[in-house]
């Protein structure tokens, strides 16, 4: 297994993690999942989310806007900021 899948898969499953802490079904929870249409997050669960992907992996990300993004699309945000923290770490 290549480390940018299983980087991929970690982030996943940390999302995944974080969402069924908030009280999301399990079943509801696909890569193509939106945020504020298919799972109805209010502002204060996405920040919840970003708090939850703080303390889980160490990085800071602002996931509040107009955009709905799908699980997949923030786990590409988590990739590039842990690549971003990675490289300033080097």
């Amino acid at each position: 297994m290549s480390d940018v899948y299983a980087n991929e898969l970690t982030s996943m499953n940390t999302l995944k993690a974080i969402l069924v802490d908030l009280g999301i079904p399990g079943e509801l929870l696909h890569p193509d999942t939106l945020l504020h249409q298919d799972l109805r997050l209010d502002s204060t669960e996405i920040v919840e989310v970003s708090l939850g992907l703080k303390r889980r992996l160490g990085i800071s990300m602002k996931l509040e806007g107009r955009q709905d993004l799908t699980l997949v699309q923030v786990c590409d945000q988590v990739e590039a900021a842990l690549l971003a923290s990675r490289s300033k770490q080097v």
